[in-house]
């Protein structure tokens, strides 16, 4: 069921052709699509012997995100495509939960050891491992679930789909389409979308002012954070589609889009690390019987520490993208495309 290999490298090559250029002129809408889709999908596969072997936690991530890239061009490109039944952004999505629920515990597990326990005094220590315990039995439970998706019909019928798409692929009425002409067009809704989110204003106050973190106490960043980690979460996410949206087009831009893409990545990933902080937080609370606090008090400051960090670097952020000279710079960024015109 695997992409053939000329499709699979089909989207590299053309990048890394001397004449990319001229190839992007020419572009079309459909053109696009179909390379999007193949890479991502190719990507997908290549790594999925290597999840069911469990042999490197690494594979199961890069899987995880070449699904999360596929589902970024099944919405993107939506209105050109004419898929097949299954093959679908939801289906992809519910295998990637799956993938994503063993991930996660990979994550905790590692940061737990190699960022926490070092630093914790040894009776601290001890009760970290028992609970590094429990978090192996939970992960096996999470990979059973992956091994029994990828194994099941609906993952099967998922690739048959993907895979007759790529053999024969049809198309909507926009196929031919040129990219310059509908390019801003795919991008802006997105950005309206990520600018527009509440998230933004979490913590500013009435006079649209942002508190900096020095004159904030721990008690009350924590309080902000326990009572608005919906709103920053759903940005976070937010930020992640703009982010994968964006790099499907980075070839048909410049140095200023790859600047901001670049602080896109920076908010997802500080917002993701306040929102890891909070996974940790109620997985120690569970096991602790919400008594964490007393029974690891060196870790609870740590964590602390970290969130208060965070913080501040968020704070850096939502100052810059409260700003009207950056939010119109940004919507302007996506009606600038360069394409290559013959003289």
């Amino acid at each position: 069921m695997a992409v053939s290999a000329a499709t699979y490298f089909l989207w590299g090559d053309m990048k890394k052709n001397a004449a990319w250029g001229k190839e992007a002129k020419t572009m079309t809408f459909a053109n696009l699509a179909y390379i999007a889709i193949a890479e991502n999908y190719g990507k997908t596969i290549s790594y999925e012997a290597g999840v069911l072997a469990d042999r490197d936690p690494e594979e199961l991530h890069q899987m995880r995100v070449s699904m999360r890239h596929l589902r970024t061009a099944l919405v993107g490109f939506a209105p050109v495509l004419s898929l097949p039944a299954i093959a679908t952004e939801k289906t992809v999505g519910r295998v990637a939960k799956v993938l994503g629920k063993l991930r996660d515990i990979d994550v905790l597990e590692a940061t737990l050891k190699t960022e926490y326990r070092p630093q914790l005094p040894k009776a601290e220590r001890q009760k970290l491992d028992r609970l590094l315990k429990r978090l192996a039995k939970d992960r096996k439970k999470a990979f059973k679930a992956v091994k029994k998706t990828l194994k099941g019909k609906t993952y099967l019928h998922l690739k048959k789909g993907f895979t007759s798409w790529l053999e024969k692929p049809h198309y909507s009425s926009l196929a031919c389409l040129p990219m310059e002409l509908i390019l801003p067009d795919l991008l802006l809704p997105q950005f309206s979308q990520l600018l527009l989110h509440s998230g933004w204003w979490v913590g500013v106050g009435a006079g649209g002012e942002i508190p900096s973190v020095q004159d904030s106490a721990p008690d009350t960043i924590c309080n902000i954070l326990v009572q608005q980690e919906k709103k920053l979460h759903s940005l976070r996410k937010s930020a992640k589609r703009t982010r994968y949206q964006m790099e499907l087009f980075e070839q048909f831009y410049g140095g200023e889009y790859e600047t901001y893409l670049k602080q896109i990545k920076t908010v997802q990933s500080i917002l993701g690390d306040l929102q890891d902080s909070f996974v940790l937080k109620e997985f120690l609370n569970r096991f602790f019987a919400k008594s964490f606090q007393t029974k690891l008090p060196h870790l609870a400051q740590h964590l602390q520490e970290i969130r208060q960090q965070k913080w501040q670097a968020w704070q850096d952020l939502q100052q810059k993208f409260s700003c009207l000279e950056t939010r119109q710079s940004f919507r302007a960024i996506a009606q600038s495309p360069h394409f290559v015109r013959e003289e």
